[in-house]
């Protein structure tokens, strides 16, 4: 995915003005008076004065937060780290974080050599957030520098903690697509991944490796953050890729975990787009048994299997058969306040279900005034949005209403085609 590398590009927008949040849209109803005016500009002011506060709060907030990760008590240093993590992920803290990136980065660095378990987990998915406050350029050039050693040891090391490894495993790989310029360091780092998900592959002599599920899920998360690389690869690379890689893949569709079997079948869809961009006329060797396995899985019917896994493979699945057979995608629309952004290719829905992973609800606020994000998206600058606007925006209740129950009468009707009707059958 083509993405710019600015030196200038940062996380968030840099001036006093930021663009409108949902979770600051509460607009004060103002009473009607003969000095009108006057009234709204009492009101600003006490706007202000009333943000300004709450901004002193938020710092203050913070900064306990960030001298609480080295505290005595590893749950005292585990709930800091949580807090820094809620507030990067629903916020954009650019000019308090850039300040203080290095003592935040050492005090992750300490979490996880010295930390245990979801401590260093939690320190793992921080270090991500803060790559992407900071955006792609020098400040966070100097954070994965000293955070990514720390990254690869805990990563290939067996011995290691395996639910920190497998944060490490989505950290790092997120990391080196916010932060890396150099393509042999990315392809590097790749080859840490595959040397993890690779054993998850059938043997030479055709058996399947005996794994336990966190390992699985370790080979799960290392094989998203390889296919998460191989959007920025370079044709040459991706090629390579395609001939050591696309004949193995089909064979862990058949694992016995169902995100192993999704992850498969997504990195498949990805390759085959990939290589299609570069060469219209591909064709793989094995594309009717590679059909007619996703098509199992798109219809699976296996008792054994939980109804929930079921639907989710299902749904999964009958989305990468398009794209193998019929060169297509389920297109989705995000809306976020006024603006949209449209996943139409398995290259996008890679890179924004990375982001979301570690964002979560805020991924609609970061899409809207992270900056670096945005260049990601190719969205532009930020948008401000006035109180005019938003108020413009908003329908009342009652139009709500109405326009809910339209929906669900359509719908019924919809559904209503597709299901049995009872009937007579007389008798036998």
């Amino acid at each position: 995915m083509p993405r710019s590398k600015k030196r200038s590009s940062r996380g968030g927008a840099h001036g006093a003005v930021q663009p409108f949040s949902d979770e600051d849209a509460s607009i004060e109803t103002l009473s009607h008076c003969s000095s009108f005016s006057d009234a709204v500009s009492v009101a600003d002011e006490g706007g202000e004065a009333a943000e300004e506060t709450a901004q002193e709060d938020l710092q203050y907030k913070l900064n306990v937060f960030i001298d609480s990760t080295v505290d005595k008590s590893a749950k005292t240093r585990q709930g800091a780290l949580d807090g820094l993590k809620a507030a990067m992920a629903t916020r954009i803290l650019y000019e308090f974080i850039s300040d203080r990136r290095m003592t935040i980065t050492d005090s992750i660095k300490r979490c996880l050599k010295k930390g245990k378990g979801q401590e260093q987990c939690a320190a793992a998915s921080l270090a991500c957030l803060l790559c992407i406050q900071l955006g792609s350029g020098v400040e966070s050039e100097e954070v994965f520098k000293t955070l990514k050693p720390i990254f690869k040891n805990i990563l290939l090391d067996g011995a290691a903690n395996i639910q920190t490894r497998q944060a490490c495993a989505t950290s790092l790989g997120l990391c080196t697509l916010v932060v890396e310029d150099d393509i042999l360091d990315v392809y590097a780092t790749m080859a840490s991944f595959e040397s993890l998900f690779m054993r998850s592959y059938v043997k030479e002599d055709g058996s399947r490796p005996s794994l336990n599920p966190q390992t699985t899920l370790l080979h799960t998360n290392a094989l998203l953050s390889w296919a998460l690389l191989l959007t920025i690869c370079t044709g040459s690379q991706v090629k390579a890729v395609t001939r050591k890689h696309l004949p193995k893949l089909p064979r862990l569709l058949e694992n016995d975990d169902v995100n192993m079997r999704i992850a498969a079948g997504e990195t498949i869809a990805l390759l085959f787009e990939l290589a299609r961009d570069m060469d219209p006329a591909f064709e793989y060797d094995d594309w009717e048994p590679l059909c007619e396995k996703l098509n199992s899985l798109a219809t699976d019917c296996n008792k054994h299997r939980a109804k929930t896994d079921k639907r989710k493979q299902r749904s999964v699945f009958r989305d990468v058969l398009k794209a193998v057979e019929e060169r297509d995608f389920q297109t989705e629309t995000i809306r976020f306040s006024t603006e949209r952004m449209t996943i139409d290719s398995w290259v996008r829905k890679r890179t924004y279900d990375a982001f979301r992973e570690f964002v979560g609800s805020g991924m609609n606020y970061h899409l809207q005034a992270n900056e670096f994000i945005r260049d990601v998206f190719e969205l532009g600058p930020p948008m401000l949005v006035d109180t005019a606007t938003l108020k413009s925006m908003k329908i009342s209740r009652f139009e709500r209403h109405l326009y809910n129950a339209a929906a669900f009468k359509a719908r019924t009707k919809a559904r209503n085609k597709f299901r049995d009707k009872r009937v007579d059958v007389g008798e036998f």
